[in-house]
């Protein structure tokens, strides 16, 4: 196992840098651990300073691979992001810190493919996947490739998870992700306000797998909307009632633990 000086080892999955937000790290949770018991790897496309790639490791079982791809900031593999975002990347992200984080949660490293995206489709083998998460160029043309080898890759009921899918500085990713749902079989299973996650196979039980880990939760909301004909589940953090008459509301509506924790937060 590599040696990380102590004092520079995060100690929780916030401690690292990113943009992992607390409702994407539970949705991808409980859809990979809905893939099934059977044997299967997993696959990141952009793993920047490692928060997502340490929770997907949580979750590999006997035999499992995680592979993860990323140009750590080396731009001599090819430019993803435009050129404002280059010179950020360059000082912020390394192989080394990536690697420093994930070892401070694993004992060790998972496969890593230092390069583009691209390369994934000679070193993932076709249906070995049960979960693969999307999070690399954010132009269209590469976005469309990612889903095209993640397709490949998945088994037929394996996730793949899309950042950015609406995220307006970026509108060629919404582009290749609902060209995947409208022209090349991709059905949606849910979306959070960052992430759209979907697969080639049936939604139907992993919605009944969030449905049920959202019935024993109070601090998300679930919605449901129509997407040519298919169901599609809208799940977001749950917002707090509003200030004025808080306190009132709080103890009409929440149990007593969550109660316990609101009434210290409120005048």
């Amino acid at each position: 196992m590599h040696h990380i000086p102590t004092a520079r080892r995060p100690r929780a999955l916030d401690d690292v840098p990113g943009w992992f937000q607390p409702v994407d790290q539970d949705l991808f949770g409980v859809l990979i651990e809905a893939t099934g018991p059977e044997p299967g790897d997993l696959a990141e496309m952009g793993c920047y300073l490692g928060q997502s790639a340490i929770l997907m490791g949580r979750h590999l079982g006997p035999g499992d691979v995680l592979t993860v791809c990323d140009l750590f900031g080396d731009e001599t593999h090819g430019s993803y992001s435009r050129r404002g975002t280059l010179a950020y990347y360059r000082k912020r992200l390394t192989r080394d810190a990536f690697e420093a984080n994930y070892l401070a949660f694993h004992e060790e490293l998972p496969r890593i493919v230092h390069g583009r995206t691209v390369e994934l489709a000679e070193e993932l083998a076709a249906k070995s996947c049960r979960f693969v998460h999307i999070d690399a160029s954010h132009q269209y043309e590469d976005v469309s490739g990612d889903i095209d080898i993640a397709r490949r890759a998945l088994r037929p009921h394996g996730i793949v998870a899309l950042d950015d899918y609406r995220t307006e500085h970026v509108p060629g990713v919404a582009a290749a992700v609902w060209e995947a749902v409208f022209t090349k079989g991709l059905r949606p299973v849910c979306v959070s306000p960052a992430k759209l996650y979907a697969t080639w196979g049936d939604p139907g039980p992993f919605q009944r797998a969030l449905r049920g880990w959202a019935a024993e939760r109070t601090d998300r909301t679930v919605g449901e909307d129509t997407i040519d004909g298919g169901t599609v589940l809208r799940i977001a953090p749950s917002k707090l009632p509003p200030p004025r008459g808080a306190r009132r509301v709080a103890q009409e509506l929440l149990p007593p633990v969550v109660l316990r924790a609101v009434s210290k937060a409120l005048p």
